[in-house]
């Protein structure tokens, strides 16, 4: 809690002026009188330096201006979530329709989406058909989304990485501009507000990820064959 005038009870103080300027260290109770003569307050700033250093300012608006700051520092730390999204190489037009609507959906709402690739057999021995996948994905969604990390093999997964373009962030597209499916069963919320198809990660800043339950019954059915 901020110590102000009479509350302020060491011994002296450093003393800084309504004017920003340093006077110095200085008695308390002058630096008291000090701001009293300029119908000010003597607001203590610094608690933990040796002697604490105080202001002579207009307390409540030094109130307000914190109690602004405070309130932008929180819109500018949104949590940024990541969603995952499962395909295989070989999905059929459908399924893919359905799980582009479900990346749609993510993006509207400012998450990230993680698209993984899943090859399976001697489907991993034609990563093209990966990559051209999630380039067309990608390119049919430009309005919406940016490739924030581009198509990335590892083991049987190629995944990529795609963001709310600046438009969506910035409030400018709606769900019906970009043509976000309504929702269904295949996009319910699960119960506690998470999605079936993807799990929301870890905040970003923590670097964790939380991969999501694939939300498309094509995963679930059995591999068609490969090539």
């Amino acid at each position: 809690m901020t110590r102000i005038n009479d509350r302020i009870r060491v011994p002296e103080v450093r003393l800084v002026g309504e004017d920003g300027k340093q006077i110095g260290v200085v008695k308390t109770s002058e630096a008291l009188s000090y701001a009293q003569q300029r119908d000010l307050d003597l607001v203590e700033v610094a608690p933990d330096a040796r002697p604490p250093v105080c202001r002579v300012l207009d307390y409540s608006k030094y109130k307000y201006e914190q109690a602004q700051k405070q309130k932008a520092a929180r819109r500018h730390q949104q949590q940024i979530t990541i969603r995952e999204i499962k395909f295989r190489p070989k999905i059929a037009q459908n399924d893919y329709d359905t799980k582009k609507g479900h990346v749609t959906r993510f993006l509207l709402g400012k998450d990230k989406v993680k698209i993984t690739i899943m090859f399976r057999g001697r489907e991993v021995t034609h990563p093209e058909r990966g990559t051209a996948l999630l380039d067309k994905l990608a390119g049919e969604l430009a309005e919406i989304a940016v490739v924030e990390q581009s198509p990335l093999q590892d083991g049987r997964n190629m995944t990529m990485l795609l963001a709310p373009s600046k438009a969506v962030l910035a409030g400018e597209k709606d769900k019906e501009k970009a043509g976000a499916p309504h929702e269904d069963a295949d996009s319910a919320q699960a119960p506690g507000g998470d999605s079936q198809d993807g799990a929301p990660a870890a905040n970003e800043a923590s670097a964790a990820e939380t991969p999501a339950a694939d939300g498309a019954s094509a995963d679930k059915a059995p591999a068609r064959a490969s090539a």
